[in-house]
């Protein structure tokens, strides 16, 4: 069993940033591949961002040059460093992992990005 709790939403301005955290615990961090999912309203979840063990990283297209996501496995968290916000961003961000067949989700945390 894994659990995650996203933290560090808000509400900030176009062109500001954020950093969100997600932190793990019940496994050992080091072998999760971590990711970032966002959902709008009216609108299906996507992918944002992914990190592997190694520290490989992918991004959607949408995020390029703006997001980055990183891990610290001494610290058990990831996190999504969110720079020149658009309003398009708001969502619901939420952190997730695999463990074979199984998946774990976090609770999400609101980002709100005002024009």
């Amino acid at each position: 069993q894994v659990h995650l709790v996203e933290s560090g939403g808000g509400l900030v301005q176009a062109g500001g940033s954020l950093r969100l955290s997600c932190a793990a615990s019940g496994m050992l961090f080091r072998l999760l591949a971590m990711a970032w999912y966002r959902q709008a309203p009216g609108k299906q979840r996507e992918l944002v961002a992914s990190i592997s063990t190694g520290g490989t990283t992918n991004y959607a297209d949408s995020v390029k040059g703006r997001f980055t996501i990183s891990r610290d496995n001494a610290k058990n968290t990831v996190y999504l460093q969110m720079n020149s916000l658009k309003p398009e961003d708001t969502a619901v961000y939420y952190c997730r992992t695999t463990w074979g067949i199984l998946e774990f989700w976090g609770q999400g945390t609101q980002v709100t990005v005002s024009s």
